[in-house]
């Protein structure tokens, strides 16, 4: 599967991330999926509440930081392994899942621009 493959992979026809697609692809559960993101399981799991702008923008950063870290971690899997326990040291060892449960996706794609380039972590 390629990078822009997984990504595209995780829409649903109308142009959310569907849950359940993410969840299959990532092989965990609704329930794991919303502890990952930091949100409740209704969030993740009724239709109304997965499509508010909120639980989609949270959906959204995890899945462009796997895919910008999927090429170098060899699969989605191991991608969503790295994000939530690969310590960054450039915070404090706090792992991109904890930055992006803070709303720090932002501060996340500027580290893996570094990286990406030949920075410092």
């Amino acid at each position: 599967m390629s990078e822009t493959t997984f990504l595209a992979d995780a829409f649903d026809p109308s142009g959310l991330i569907a849950a359940e697609r993410l969840t299959n692809m990532l092989h965990i559960t609704r329930g794991e999926l919303a502890i990952t993101l930091g949100l409740s399981r209704d969030a993740v799991s009724k239709s109304a509440r997965l499509g508010r702008p909120a639980t989609q923008a949270r959906l959204r950063d995890m899945v462009e930081i796997l895919n910008r870290v999927r090429p170098w971690a060899g699969s989605a899997q191991q991608a969503f392994a790295w994000y939530r326990s690969q310590p960054l040291p450039s915070f404090g060892d706090q792992t991109a899942e904890a930055l992006v449960r803070e709303g720090r996706a932002d501060a996340v794609r500027r580290y893996l621009d570094r990286i990406a380039t030949g920075g410092y972590a």
